[in-house]
């Protein structure tokens, strides 16, 4: 097998708590039915001709313009203003995770963060993890114009890590299906998070299991 010397991960939902329950918090704060914001987001989508969030996460919307477009398809009374505080204050640090990514840095392993985020949300996000003391390389969708799971934004993650490192010699990390799906397509070895008692015995078994593993 090939040596694994390098771990990609995602941010939200693989090293915070589930993204739901922080979409959960904003609508009991607004007192929105569960299904309201989701709809007002299709409905933008189809009015744009795409999902809203995808041009934010590109850095192609402003936070401004974004919650614009999605507030024309609120129902009255519900306001999206003030959207990313009281989310964020619903996204905590998932500790057990945090732990093994320190202790894989620790271990000599390569550390990549990529995520698909929002250029105004970045100092909310990073406020949430020790980003800089546990990754090398972060790649943040809203500065770099692309989105996973487009192709080019892992092939950029590969790049920044430099020293020639080769997909097949990555373990990536990520809650979504379509997120790993690409990665695999990519040659890495793809653990999709659904429970840290899941994805960290996956994860050592993979890194383990590596000619140069621990």
């Amino acid at each position: 097998m090939t040596p694994i010397r390098a771990v990609i991960s995602d941010f939200g939902g693989v090293l915070t708590n589930p993204l739901w329950e922080a979409f959960a918090g904003w609508n009991e704060s607004v007192g929105a039915d569960p299904g309201v914001l989701g709809r007002a987001l299709q409905s933008a989508g189809e009015e744009r001709g795409e999902h809203p969030l995808y041009a934010l996460e590109r850095g192609e919307l402003s936070e401004v313009e974004f919650t614009a477009a999605v507030q024309a398809h609120l129902p009255g009374g519900i306001e999206l203003t003030g959207f990313s505080e009281v989310y964020f204050s619903h996204l905590h640090a998932n500790e057990p995770m945090i732990e093994l990514m320190r202790e894989l840095r620790d271990r000599g392993l390569r550390m990549a963060m990529l995520t698909n985020n929002v250029r105004e949300w970045e100092p909310l996000w990073r406020a949430k993890l020790p980003v800089d003391e546990i990754f090398e390389v972060v790649v943040d969708s809203a500065f770099v114009g692309m989105r996973k799971p487009d192709r080019e934004i892992y092939e950029l993650t590969l790049e920044r890590l430099g020293n020639g490192l080769r997909a097949d010699e990555c373990v990536f990390v990520d809650d979504l299906d379509v997120n790993c799906a690409m990665a695999t397509e990519l040659g890495m070895t793809a653990v999709q998070y659904v429970s840290a008692e899941q994805a960290i015995p996956e994860i050592r078994a993979t890194v383990a299991g590596s000619a140069d593993g621990f």
